[in-house]
């Protein structure tokens, strides 16, 4: 009876002790409970941080500057959504890199209202960036889609609508929490264990809305790969009965390798933060799923280093201008060599409806390569109609 006794109050007493525990867990009193990094972590970290977040913003600021002072690049719609791109990375590169470092690192604790502005802020930068990324694709969807009647459909001042409209939406979004719709209960359940002071409910919208545009891009890139390998069938078979083929690699094949490597790096490095957002709003996070979350959001930073390299700088008239704005800098006369052969200046924009395809995914040459996707769309039209 004695032993029954005792194995009985050993087992309350196991259960409240992991009951206290896992309250313990669950409440929290104050900012530490979110600094959880270890030293080496914080290590690691801040080499990631300090080399991504200068490089992130002279990419971009270089690219921002490239179209703001070349009057040509400012009349393309394309143009104005790589332009919005580099912006929104600046802001990451700056907001994102100074909020983190300060927070995770020099343990900063801030108020509510200061925490939730810097916030704000890093939401703003990252919601752009992925809502430029989503109107650059629809871009390149009109073009390949609508190539006969693009310039009508999609004129400057629809672009510049456009952009008013995501950047107006994103920033009264981003900045939700700190106009009030934050955690009711200060840290505590039903907090978010990743950001203090957000109500799960609030980060359960945000990641669905971010997730809705990620799967948009990749709709819009689908469909333009199923259009260019339409159109690649139809003008082999053609070439093939007039005895003209000539072995190459196909343009919807190298699409695909280029689209594919931009959709795999997009969706690598936000679906990793993305998955930890969606558990935090289903479960309590445990402190090594926090650290791995520290991670993982540094990649969306990694993103916005990367977008200059694949959206901007594989752009020829780009490139030009880029160069011709560094000789201006440089002086002509240290610079004339490097230039000389840049002289004719970039392409006009007559010949060149869409031009965030690269010379490498486009063919080149009129007999048998097409030089843009709008004029391969418009030559197929006429070998139908014929």
């Amino acid at each position: 009876m004695e032993d029954s006794e005792v194995s009985t109050f050993l087992g309350q007493t196991e259960a409240i002790s992991s009951s206290s525990s896992l309250m313990g867990n669950m409440s929290c009193q104050n900012l530490e409970c979110y600094m959880v990094l270890t030293e080496a972590e914080k290590t690691a970290i801040g080499s990631i941080c300090f080399l991504a977040g200068p490089v992130t913003l002279l990419e971009n600021a270089l690219v921002l500057s490239v179209i703001v002072t070349t009057g040509s690049l400012r009349q393309r719609p394309s143009y104005l959504f790589i332009g919005s791109l580099a912006l929104a990375d600046v802001f990451a590169s700056c907001f994102f890199t100074t909020s983190f470092l300060d927070f995770h690192l020099f343990r900063h604790s801030d108020g509510p209202t200061a925490y939730l502005f810097k916030l704000g802020g890093v939401t703003m930068a990252f919601t752009n960036s992925v809502g430029s990324l989503l109107l650059t694709a629809l871009d390149r969807y009109l073009c390949i889609h609508q190539a006969s009647s693009y310039k009508v459909l999609l004129t400057r001042r629809r672009a510049l609508l456009s952009l008013l409209i995501l950047w107006s939406a994103t920033i009264f979004i981003s900045f939700l929490p700190l106009m009030g719709w934050r955690c009711p209960t200060g840290l505590d359940l039903p907090c978010s264990r990743l950001f203090p002071y957000i109500s799960q409910a609030y980060l359960a919208c945000w990641t669905s809305f971010i997730l809705v545009f990620l799967a948009l891009i990749l709709g819009a890139y689908a469909l333009i790969l199923w259009k260019a390998h339409r159109h690649e069938s139809s003008m082999t078979i053609l070439q093939v009965a007039a005895g003209t083929g000539q072995a190459r690699m196909r343009m919807d094949i190298r699409l695909a390798r280029t689209f594919g490597l931009i959709l795999l790096i997009l969706v690598g490095c936000w679906l990793p933060a993305l998955s930890f957002m969606l558990t935090d709003v289903s479960m309590l996070l445990t402190h090594t799923q926090q650290r791995a979350f520290a991670f993982c959001s540094t990649l969306c930073l990694l993103n916005s280093a990367i977008n200059p390299l694949l959206y901007a700088l594989r752009c020829r008239e780009l490139r030009v201008a880029l160069q011709q704005l560094l000789q201006r800098l440089c002086g002509i006369g240290r610079c004339k060599k490097s230039t000389a052969n840049l002289s004719a200046g970039p392409p006009s924009t007559e010949n060149n409806n869409w031009t965030v395809f690269t010379e490498e995914e486009l063919p080149r040459a009129r007999t048998n390569r097409l030089s843009s996707v709008s004029e391969t769309v418009n030559c197929h039209q006429l070998t139908d109609i014929k």
